[in-house]
Order: structure tokens, then C-alpha cells, then sequence
């Protein structure tokens, strides 16, 4: 699944021309693309769909989003260990990798 998350912006940088982000997403941090709205402020709230943050967002209603998709485990499925997730759909409850 590829949700739409919000997340606050940590820092600013540009790479080679491009304006880009350090945002937080509940205490999982990822570097975002800010192409679409570039005027963006260290501790604004975004909403970050694949890599891109395509909106801003008050920080209330942030904040209760990713409280929301916390409870429903919707964080974990996006930013969570990938093997582990795929071994529970498989229905191998183990973590990691088996030898």
C-alpha cells in the first residue's frame, strides 16, 4: 500500500537544484522531494506521497493523522522492516531472514 503521510519538516537542503527535506513522519525520518511546494518552512507540516510533498497541513490535523495510521499499524506497513512485513503476509511470524 502507498499512503499519503504527514510529516513535519526538520531541515532544508538543496541537491543539485533540487529544494529537499529531512521530514519526520511519527519518529521515522526520510528525505522528500519539495519540487511542488518549494516555499516550505522548517516546521511546517507536509503531506509526502512517494517521496514527494504534495500539500501542507495544519499541525493538528497531523499530529491525529499519524496518531490514526499508528493505532491502525499503517506506519509500520510503510516505513517498517520490509522482510518482516512480507514474512507475515507469507504467514512466517519469525523476523528476518531465514538461513
Amino acid at each position: 500500500m502507498c499512503l499519503a503521510v504527514p510529516g513535519r519538516v526538520l531541515s532544508l537542503d538543496d541537491k543539485d537544484g533540487t529544494q529537499m527535506a529531512e521530514v519526520d513522519f511519527g519518529g521515522v525520518r526520510k528525505e522528500v522531494c519539495l519540487a511542488y511546494i518549494p516555499d516550505v518552512r522548517i516546521g511546517e507540516y507536509v503531506v509526502v506521497h512517494v517521496g514527494f510533498a504534495i500539500q501542507r497541513l495544519d499541525e493538528a490535523s497531523a499530529i491525529e493523522t499519524l496518531a490514526n495510521f499508528d493505532k491502525l499499524g499503517i506506519l509500520e506497513e510503510e516505513f517498517g522492516d520490509g522482510f518482516e512485513l512480507a514474512a507475515r503476509q507469507a504467514g512466517n511470524h519469525e523476523k528476518g531472514p531465514t538461513p
